[in-house]
């Protein structure tokens, strides 16, 4: 079956911007781009009436702008558009649990927003069986009068993973190197551990309590990479390990990235489902695209 990517469409300036990100990264990867826009009061189709009243004309104009503003980026593109009769956040489920990844805008919402106003995309990610990918609105940058080198695909400077370091990560990583060989640009494996107690001393740290620490987390790291090392010979690695708390040294390994890939446990023994403290900061405090992906 041919690798499909969907990216959510509301109209938000975010959604657009999801839209060019979810177009390259289809590129990049030669997937198909599926459009998606749902709404429960959308007619069923197909409708022949005048445009002036039919009711799905602002939702088809919504997705014929956005396909052809794709089309234009990328004129060798395979491009569908969707309408969906249905709630928002259960066509996208729906959708995420037949694509490679769904790609959706996102505000960017403090906790206290995202409790209040409800935020269907970080639901989505908090719930999807596959990967889901947020991305922020952006300023359209202006032209330079210099010319300058040419970006690397889907305009990403470098991947970023954030890894525990326990328990299974291979759709973690097996995400993360195939994002970061398909741009053609490295990839950075960071995990963040806070020191113990008894490493903090009156001037500062203990050294070498903290030269211990890194050299078992830089061993474990290697353990880790080394089968996916194997697998993509091409794709630059390196690692970096914080010492400090894991959202911090996640978010500040992320500066500058293209991507930013967290985890998500996909089972768990409650039914409410949510985000961990290191993918809750990632989307709200990252600047860059974030992928969510569902592991054991």
């Amino acid at each position: 079956m041919e690798p499909v990517i969907t990216v959510g469409l509301d109209g938000s300036p975010e959604s657009l911007s999801a839209a060019r990100w979810a177009a390259d990264e289809a590129a990049c990867r030669k997937a198909t781009l599926r459009l998606l826009h749902a709404w429960p009061m959308l007619a069923p189709e197909p409708t022949r009436v005048p445009a002036e009243i039919d009711q799905n004309y602002w939702a088809k104009r919504l997705v014929h702008n956005a396909r052809a503003e794709i089309v234009k980026r990328h004129p060798d593109l395979d491009v569908a558009g969707d309408l969906v009769a249905e709630d928002a956040q259960e066509a996208l489920l729906h959708a995420a649990s037949e694509s490679l990844m769904t790609v959706l805008g996102s505000r960017g919402l403090d906790l206290a927003e995202s409790y209040f106003l409800g935020d269907i995309s970080m639901s989505v990610a908090a719930h999807a069986a596959r990967p889901v990918v947020l991305v922020r609105a952006e300023p359209r940058a202006e032209p330079r009068a210099e010319p300058r080198a040419e970006a690397s695909p889907a305009g990403t400077d470098g991947v970023v993973v954030a890894l525990k370091l326990h328990g299974p990560c291979d759709n973690l990583l097996g995400f993360a190197f195939a994002a970061a060989a398909a741009r053609g640009v490295p990839l950075r494996a960071v995990h963040g551990r806070s020191l113990p107690f008894h490493a903090h001393v009156p001037w500062g740290v203990d050294h070498d309590v903290a030269e211990e620490i890194t050299g078992e987390v830089r061993q474990r790291l290697d353990e880790v990479l080394a089968p996916w090392r194997e697998k993509y010979p091409r794709v630059v690695v390196t690692d970096g390990i914080g010492l400090e708390s894991p959202a911090r040294a996640v978010l500040r390994s992320a500066e500058g990235a293209g991507l930013l890939v967290v985890g998500r446990r996909g089972h768990h023994r409650v039914p409410a489902r949510r985000l961990g403290p290191v993918a809750q900061a990632a989307l709200h405090h990252a600047h860059c695209a974030v992928a969510v992906v569902p592991h054991d």
